[in-house]
């Protein structure tokens, strides 16, 4: 079970939105129940990166993070967000 911390500003609206299309972009690749989502505000990070598998992060994120940090943007926006879906899909596969 992979576990994906989605950070944005302040924890609620666009983490909310990717977490929503996380969940139908993974069911639609046939690992829904092989992660679990949290979400944080970026300045969390530091404090709760150590407890996850995959960083997803709507902003840029603080120094020092050593999991794989996948830019959310996409995500929101569409705009090259099947790629993005791809790597994320593989990262919980590994």
């Amino acid at each position: 079970m992979k576990r994906i911390l989605l950070a944005c500003g302040t924890a609620v609206a666009t983490s909310t939105v990717v977490t929503s299309r996380l969940n139908d972009a993974m069911k639609k690749r046939g690992l829904d129940g092989q992660f679990i989502c949290s979400q944080c505000k970026i300045a969390e990070i530091p404090s709760k990166v150590s407890n996850f598998d995959i960083l997803i992060a709507n902003a840029k994120p603080p120094p020092g993070v050593t999991i794989p940090v996948i830019n959310g943007l996409p995500l929101l926006t569409g705009v090259g967000a099947e790629k993005v879906w791809d790597e994320i899909a593989e990262l919980i596969r590994a």
